[in-house]
């Protein structure tokens, strides 16, 4: 229905396709999430400690020719032993050959460990035995094997039998014994009747050992001087596998062996296909004999022969059963600790199969859940019979084998999964088996694949993946060289890094680093897999001094440098990573880029289109300068040269590449600390001096601002009421403000500063030495300490604060320092003098009066003064503010306080020494106050799918349907529009259908075009009201600076998800989500940058304006400058600036939205400028029309080829333009005092709001529809003097804001029924 609806509206408007078209702005990831990295989750894949079975004890208790007395065994019955018929020679040869051929068995799983038989042995043979084997063996596992054909069932007692020495008595040996024989860790393998009885005996006696081991902790706390004997062992680390449960019997069948458990532990393949003729299975390929079974070719450990192939078929389903049925912990414990241990679940697992088909359970602790009648199983039988049925054939005739497709099966089996395969399904149970495919080179390419594209559903499926043993596969294929394996297995290492950046030291172990190296370095690989090897680089280098030494050693420098300029901006962005990381406190790497040009070539990606490739560009060079230990000339002047270039980046539009910058400059500050102190310092007395000399000329500061002048000065100008304006944050830069403390001049000649700085300025070396402040010195720190005060002032409060840590810091230390050490060692107090410039002011007036808590190194947490962070100028007459603890530490080091001392304290302790005397070296750098999770942050690409569809371009998901019901919305508000734009000219427009009082004087008003709210702005604040209902939604404070005002609002992406852009005249645009038009709630703020900067001083100022292009995501910014700025959203960077050629302020912008080439500026001096955005920006102001003699209120572009320019101005007089000509076409006067003026986008009407408290509304051809002087209501209340009026973008309703802090809706009068 929607569809059809949708249809139908496209037929009638064809325009309506266009938002589909229309291009979103601030919706990428960096916009819609936190840029910071994934909360770390504990990976329990990695075993804690690899475990290996060293010592094998065999126990077998036969007595060969004679059955134990409690077990009646017919005739025939079952009799080979380890496949040995034991009546076929003499007693103890049998069991000598019995013996040899189970460790035979048992070295074919393991074959390094230690063997030792014992046949028919007495209790004192067993405990020697195992004895020495757990002597030997220390803290590894021992295996003891007892087989008990020839003797009683174990009894409830829990004892086993043996034997007396002359074998006439069976005896009984206590599983207690045994327990403290053998220790822990141990695996038991009980082959014998009634075995399950033996597995509760040991609970018991392990739960009584644990009593035991208590209760000697406790004599030992209660007697420590007493004699204490040594403790039993703890028997939680004993694995047991048991034949059968209690009171059952083992399996008689003459066609089965005897020990037919130690069969399935010892040889599974030959058991399990003699198992299978045995049943209905078998009898499908009837010509099979045990005879023809043992002439089955080819070797276990041969995958290319059928029975290595069967071999390899079986380790992949039972290692599938256990992995898709054993809970995790179980499973790596039991199937991925100990290869021998492994081997025997696996067998285990075969074993229930086939026993319980007998009526026997076998049991083993830890317990494990049934698992005999598993899918899994059919293809295992569905192998044996693929292989079976071509044995004769292959006997007889010699054939050729034809493999099993049970590997390619499960691999579709697989792939069909990953078609639908979510977090929220079932794992797929074939993962294990794609691993074991790793090992073949026939399905190694299909296997590879299918495994990345599962890895690349998410964080889980890696885990996954680990969990079930993927590691080591994926680790020696990086010995391939097979180029066809190069792309597949960088896309997986970078998503299981992206996971698990602990893999860093296997890589470098096994030399894994250099595979990547080759990818990265190969010119014909795709970019994206040169990308995702640089990224697995970064993190091997990424605080691992091996990784950094060994990439060093493989020329990753000099390998990333050569693709900096490379198309794909990815990798552009992980090459700067990289080259960052292999520098971070590591020198040689660092010089070896001196000697490459590495911070030179890394300019170039500062002018990135790419907001996170600037930023990563950033990052390196802030990791470049930061890490160097011996300062030297050279070091400082290349310090210095980047620290420079840096700072051309503080306007940058996107804010993770001021935040890097702020880091980064921070990097360079802590190289150079005495010296930025000393600049701080400068600057604090520059403020200081300033301050005085109004306070000595008679000046005072009155709440509002203004300076009340008693002996003006020549250059002052007052106005008639005797206030001077000062220059708030709104009107005045930063750097302009500090422009006269940049010279280091007034510091030599001041006699008392330079005494404080020849007291506290710390010695540095020659070429930044404060005896030598030359011209690098002024010009290098000077302008990047202006920078930092510069970002503290900017409009996005995180920015704001990382860069107020830095400069409270240093402010800090300056102010400590000057005082006299007598001072300092005897805490007097002082007077903290002010900061540089208000570096507080634009923050939010909340974050003001916020103190700063700082992380140092060792938890403690630096606070600062509020003296630094709100400067208070100290007058006449008035008290100086507390004192704070003096002896500042290095930055990134806790203030010492009297707690840090021990409160007893050796003569003579000088007591914590980080604090800063005269003569204080503080031999290790100190650490950085502030860090970013930029680089965490990006590292989450590789986390998340990559080669998943986007969720908004696939026409079935949730946010398509919710796409195109608003593309519906707004084609039906457009289509309904047009028929009230029609009849807009005979429509008086006076019917008041919203009326309501807002928080504080509307300053401006907008309109949503398709929802029905606006957003109005006071000077501090926004409301959001729903005109259709009549309600205030929402209120939020826009955080502007305390000294500015809002002056510009405007909906982007209003056709689909809409965000609120505002802006103050201090030059700041912030752009908001989640604003509350339906519903109260907190805004968040998406991005904030200093849109305009140097604003002009100006007695009237139109603040910020802006115009804003949807189509081409084009902002352009002016106001009190002199400049038009245009700033391309997409890259968040500024493209160009257009001189305005003005004496005045820009009052109104207005743009060509279809040719996009023509801008037009309304002027505070009456002018209309026009301008070509395609010329050069000196050339491109095309044309001045000059008909105006006041302040332009508006300009207007009408839409159309030969639409008109409109504009108005304070007069009263509107002017209609053809951009042709100079002189206007129409002049329409309506009347004095102008305040607001509004033209309707589509109908053919427009409204003058006055001073004078009323709105006027004509039609384009000057006849006048109505004029508006009274609120409707019961009163009639006269409107109070317009402040701000707007049009709706289709429906003919008009806003309008006044003075007296009413808000009205205006539209068409409805017609009574």
């Amino acid at each position: 229905m929607a569809l059809s609806a949708y249809e139908d509206i496209s037929e009638e408007d064809e325009c309506d396709l266009q938002d589909w078209q229309l291009p979103l702005a601030y919706m990428k990831k960096r916009h819609v999430e936190r840029v910071e990295g994934s909360r770390a989750v504990t990976q329990t894949w990695r075993m804690k400690e690899r475990m290996k079975t060293v010592s094998v004890a065999l126990v077998l208790c036969l007595n060969v020719g004679v059955d134990p007395p409690d077990v009646i065994k017919p005739s025939p019955c079952a009799r080979q032993e380890c496949w040995i018929d034991p009546l076929s020679m003499s007693p103890q040869k049998a069991l000598e050959a019995i013996g040899a051929n189970l460790q035979k068995q048992y070295e074919r799983w393991q074959p390094r460990a230690r063997y030792k038989q014992s046949l028919d042995p007495t209790v004192e043979e067993v405990k020697k035995l195992c004895s020495s084997l757990r002597r030997n063996a220390k803290e590894e596992r021992v295996l003891f094997h007892y087989n008990g054909h020839g003797v009683p069932r174990p009894t409830v007692n829990g004892e086993i039998w043996v034997f007396n020495k002359s074998y006439t008595q069976y005896i009984p040996l206590s599983i207690y014994d045994l327990q403290t024989w053998m220790g822990s860790p141990s695996i038991f393998v009980y082959d014998c009747s009634n075995a399950g009885v033996i597995l509760d005996s040991f609970k018991q006696f392990a739960a009584q050992r644990e009593q035991e081991i208590e209760l000697a902790k406790i004599n030992a706390q209660s007697y420590p001087g007493a004699t204490q004997m040594p403790l039993p062992p703890s028997m939680k680390n004993c694995i047991q596998l048991a034949a059968c449960g209690p009171k059952q019997l083992l399996p008689m069948n003459p066609e089965l062996p005897a020990d037919l458990f130690t069969s399935c532990l010892t040889t599974p393949i030959k058991i399990a296909l003699r198992w299978f003729v045995h049943q209905r299975g078998g009898k499908l390929v009837p010509s099979i004999t045990e005879d023809l079974i043992e002439k089955i070719p080819g070797r276990l450990n041969d995958r290319r022969t059928p029975l290595g192939e069967l071999n390899w078929i079986f380790t992949a389903i039972t290692d599938t059963i256990a992995w898709n049925t054993l809970p995790r912990e179980l499973f790596q414990k039991l199937f991925r600790q100990d290869l021998l241990v492994a081997s025997l679940f696996r067998n285990f697992l075969l074993a229930e199969r086939i026993m319980r088909s007998y009526n026997c359970t076998p049991l083993s602790s830890p317990r494990l859940p049934p698992t005999y009648q598993h899918p899994m199983w059919q293809a295992w039988d569905l192998a044996v019979d693929h292989c079976l049925s071509q044995l004769p054939a292959i006997v007889d005739d010699g054939a050729a084998y034809r493999h099993s497709p049970f590997f390619a099966d499960q691999l579709t089996a697989f792939q069909v999964w990953l078609t639908m395969g979510t977090e929220r399904r079932d794992p797929p149970e074939q993962l294990p088996i794609v691993l074991q495919v790793l090992l073949s080179q026939v399905h190694r390419l299909r296997a590879l694949d299918l495994l990345g594209r599962f890895l690349d559903l998410g964080p889980w499926a890696v885990s996954l993946a680990l969990s079930v043993g993927i590691f080591p596969y994926v680790l020696k294929l990086l010995q391939s060289s097979a180029r066809e394996l190069r792309p597949l297995l960088v896309f997986i290492w970078a998503k299981i890094l992206a996971v698990d950046s602990s893999c860093q030291a296997d890589l470098v172990k096994d030399n894994g680093h250099k595979y990547f190296l080759s990818v990265l370095a190969d010119p014909y690989m795709p970019a994206e897999h040169r990308t995702m090897a640089a990224f697995v680089l970064a993190v091997i280098v990424n605080d691992y001094t091996n990784g950094q030494e060994a990439c060093l050693q493989g020329n990753l420098i000099a390998i990333c440098l050569e693709q900096l300029n490379d198309a794909h901006h990815l990798l552009r962005q992980w090459l700067a990573i990289c080259l960052g990381r292999i520098w971070t406190n590591f020198d040689a790497a660092r010089w070896c880029g001196v000697r490459d040009s590495a911070h030179e070539k890394l300019y170039i990606l500062l002018n990135d289109p790419v907001p996170e490739v600037r930023a990563a560009a950033v990052f390196a060079l802030g990791c470049f300068i930061g890490n160097c230990s011996e300062r030297t000339d050279h070091a400082n002047t290349i310090d210095q040269g980047v620290g420079m270039k840096l700072t051309e980046l503080a306007q940058d539009g996107a804010v993770i590449v001021r935040k890097e910058l702020v880091v980064a400059l921070h990097q360079l500050v802590l190289q150079f600390e005495s010296n930025f102190a000393s600049i701080a310092l400068h600057f604090i007395e520059e403020e200081r001096q300033r301050e005085q000399s109004q306070l000595a000329m008679g000046a005072a500061v009155t709440p509002g601002g203004w300076t009340v002048v008693v002996g003006g000065s020549p250059s002052s100008t007052v106005n008639s009421s005797g206030l001077q304006p000062m220059s708030s944050p709104s009107r005045s830069n930063s750097s302009a403000s500090l422009s006269s403390m940049g010279s280091i001049e007034g510091l030599e000649k001041s006699p008392a500063v330079g005494d404080k700085l020849d007291r506290s300025i710390k010695r540095v070396s020659s070429s930044s030495s404060v005896s030598s402040l030359g011209f690098a010195y002024n010009n290098v720190y000077a302008t990047v300490w202006r920078t930092l005060v510069q970002i503290v002032q900017e409009p996005h409060s995180e920015v704001a604060e990382t860069a107020n840590t830095v400069v409270n810091a240093i402010n800090l230390k300056a102010t400590m320092n000057t005082q006299p050490k007598f001072m300092r060692d005897r805490r007097l107090t002082h007077s903290a003098p002010s900061s540089p410039t208000n570096s507080m002011a634009r923050l939010p007036t909340d974050k003001v009066d916020r103190e700063r808590n700082t992380d140092s190194p060792d938890g403690a947490q630096l606070q600062l003064p509020h003296e630094i962070a709100r400067p208070l100028a100290i007058r006449a007459g008035e008290q100086p503010p507390p004192s704070r603890p003096p002896n500042p530490a290095p930055i990134g080091s806790a203030i010492p306080h009297s707690s840090t001392f021990q409160s007893k304290r050796r003569l003579f302790d000088k007591g914590p020494n980080s604090t800063y005397d005269d003569d204080d070296d503080v031999s290790s750098p100190p650490s950085a106050l502030i860090t970013t999770e930029f680089c965490e942050w990006s590292s989450r690409y590789f986390a998340q799918s990559v080669m998943k569809f986007p969720e908004e371009h696939d026409p079935q998901s949730p946010v398509h349907y919710d796409r195109e019901w608003r593309f519906i919305r707004n084609a039906r508000v457009r289509r309904e529009a047009r028929e009230m734009q029609k009849r807009a000219v005979s429509m008086r427009l006076d019917d008041q259908i919203f009326i309501n009082r807002n928080k504080a004087n509307p300053t401006v008003v907008k309109f949503h075009p398709y929802d029905p709210h606006m957003a109005v702005a006071d000077k501090d604040g926004i409301s959001i009201w729903n005109w259709d209902q009549g309600a205030r939604t929402n209120y939020f404070r826009n955080n502007n600076a305390i000294n500015s005002r809002i002056t510009a609002l405007d909906f982007i992406n209003a056709h689909d998800i809409t965000l609120l852009l505002s802006g103050s005249d201090d030059g700041a645009v912030r752009i908001w989500r989640e604003y509350g038009w339906d519903g109260e709630c907190e805004p968040e703020l998406v991005t904030a940058w200093q849109a305009i900067s140097d604003l002009l001083p100006s007695t009237r100022g139109s603040g910020l304006v802006v115009d804003w292009e949807q189509e081409s995501g084009m902002l352009l910014a002016s106001g009190d400058v002199r400049i038009i700025r245009v700033w391309d959203t997409q890259k968040e960077k500024k493209l160009q600036d257009i001189p305005t050629g003005a004496d005045s302020c820009v009052t109104s912008l207005v743009s060509d939205s279809v040719g996009r080439s023509l801008l037009i500026a309304g002027c505070g001096d009456g002018s209309v400028r026009l301008f070509d955005r395609r010329l050069a920006p000196n050339e491109c102001r095309v044309m001045t029309l000059r008909e105006h003699t006041g302040w332009v209120v508006k300009v207007f572009l009408q839409k159309g080829s030969e639409g008109n320019i409109i504009s108005a101005s304070v007069g009263g007089d509107l002017k209609f333009w053809d951009p042709r000509f100079s002189e206007s076409v129409k002049t329409i006067q309506t009347s004095q005092g102008l305040a607001s003026f509004d033209v309707h986008p589509q109908a053919e009407i427009f409204a003058c709001g006055s001073a004078n408290q009323f709105i006027s509304l004509y039609t384009l051809n000057g006849e006048n529809i109505s004029t508006i002087k009274y609120h409707d209501g019961f009163m009639g209340q006269r409107i109070g003097p317009i402040s701000c009026l707007a049009f709706h973008p289709h429906w003919v309703h008009l806003a309008a804001g006044s003075t007296d802090c009413f808000l009205s809706v205006y539209g068409e009068r409805k017609q009574k029924q």
